[in-house]
């Protein structure tokens, strides 16, 4: 069990568990896409750098100073959280993870894809949460977009509640899974179509398949994904978060990109910083609580010790006194 587990290892993310870690926190951050700051080809409004720096250099200086603090990295594929009330479960392709404390920090991924009539149809037909809406599709048609190991979570999800389901790869390599109400096509797709609600996807070969819904995951899965399936309170793809990054869900924080806002690295580590501060808090408070708790109960062993003694003594001179009489 970690106390804190960082999801994403940018700005925000190295920012937040440098500081955990210092604070005696157990701390694991797993990431694995690239981080939108490698993209950056030359950085010269951050301080400390005269002559300005790569956004891949400064990803990896900050991931090498993490692993120099002795924090624990995986880089592993998350596809599954759960909220387990007492603890979050991280689930990746290789491992499950349990922490008390939860940090979202993947940046800010754009997994819309550029498919005519995807926009129109969202929410009415075209979904992002397979556990949000999976229940609206009981025993129809469906299909999924993605072709990675999100897109097979998201199938799974929906296996027990359609009635059979299509995986559209949109020209990629098709994914590995077996089901018997599951099927994979791998043609390119032109267009969604639909009148008040989405009806069928036309591909670029001309051929068209019916569907009744259809859910996007494609690539990796966001912290906006697993946020709306956590009930996560966002807008428009942005996680909403106090002045503390504390959201709505006990005990998880986001921050950086993924929270909106002014899109500089200066604002992910200072969200970072933030985060820590208040997740340092909730444990000393918790410490505190535990500490008064154990003196309680030795309070009370002590009280009830001096009852004892108190008993025994008045025993002791009650018997010295009849020892005196019969003397």
């Amino acid at each position: 069990m970690y106390d804190v587990i960082v999801i994403g290892a940018g700005p925000a993310g190295i920012s937040a568990s440098i500081y955990t870690k210092r604070a005696n926190l157990k701390t694991l951050i797993i990431y694995n896409e690239e981080s939108s700051l490698e993209k950056a080809d030359n950085i010269e409004n951050y301080y400390g750098f005269e002559n300005g720096i790569s956004g891949k250099n400064l990803y990896n200086i900050g991931i090498n100073q993490a692993k120099n603090l002795g924090i624990e990295l995986k880089k592993e594929e998350v596809i599954k959280i759960e909220n387990n009330i007492e603890f979050f479960s991280v689930v990746t392709t290789k491992e499950e993870y349990k922490t008390k404390t939860l940090i979202f920090a993947t940046g800010n991924k754009k997994n819309k894809p550029k498919i005519k009539g995807i926009e129109k149809f969202e929410g009415k037909g075209v979904s992002y949460c397979a556990i949000c809406d999976g229940f609206f599709y009981r025993n129809r048609s469906i299909a999924v977009l993605g072709n990675g190991n999100y897109a097979v979570a998201e199938t799974n999800e929906l296996i027990n509640i359609a009635n059979d389901i299509t995986i559209l790869t949109n020209g990629e390599n098709p994914p590995e899974i077996r089901a018997d109400n599951v099927k994979i096509d791998t043609k390119e797709i032109e267009e969604v179509l639909g009148n008040e609600k989405i009806e069928e996807i036309k591909f670029k070969d001309g051929s068209k398949m019916k569907t009744e819904g259809l859910f996007i995951a494609q690539g990796v899965a966001g912290s906006a994904d697993f946020a709306k399936k956590l009930g996560v309170i966002t807008n428009k793809d942005k996680i909403v978060v106090n002045e503390n990054m504390e959201t709505n869900i006990k005990g998880l924080f986001a921050c950086g990109d993924c929270t909106g806002g002014l899109l500089q690295i200066s604002k992910a580590v200072y969200e970072g910083t933030k985060a820590r501060t208040t997740i340092n808090k909730i444990y000393k408070r918790k410490k505190s609580k535990y500490l008064e708790i154990i003196w309680k109960r030795h309070k009370i062993k002590l009280v009830n010790l001096k009852v004892i003694l108190c008993l025994l003594v008045i025993q002791m001179r009650i018997v010295l006194t009849y020892w005196l009489l019969d003397e």
